[in-house]
């Protein structure tokens, strides 16, 4: 089971690496934070080694920031782009008019 997991590594890694400039570390978020943090979550930007990530609300950034170096890390391993830093941000919320 591991060589599996290593081989598929190797081809999400490969993939990755040869996505258009910019946009390796925007896909390779969704593959290192997992199913459940993916649903709620979302890589918007890619600028100057920073990766900018939405989040639901203050708290989901909390526990993200917490996390933040594991998931560098594992984004840096699969991407030939190098991420500096994850910023988690909590969207604006847009006014509603009656």
């Amino acid at each position: 089971m591991e060589r599996a997991a290593s081989g598929l590594e190797k081809i999400v890694a490969a993939g990755l690496r040869r996505a258009p400039a910019g946009e390796g570390p925007l896909l390779a978020w969704a593959v290192v934070c997992g199913h459940v943090v993916a649903q709620r979550t979302k890589a918007v930007d890619f600028t100057e080694g920073v990766l900018c990530v939405e989040v639901p609300d203050k708290g989901w950034r909390t526990e993200l920031r917490e996390l933040a170096p594991q998931y560098l890390a594992a984004i840096n391993k699969f991407v030939s782009e190098s991420v500096k830093r994850i910023e988690f941000v909590v969207p604006a919320k847009k006014a509603v008019n009656s």
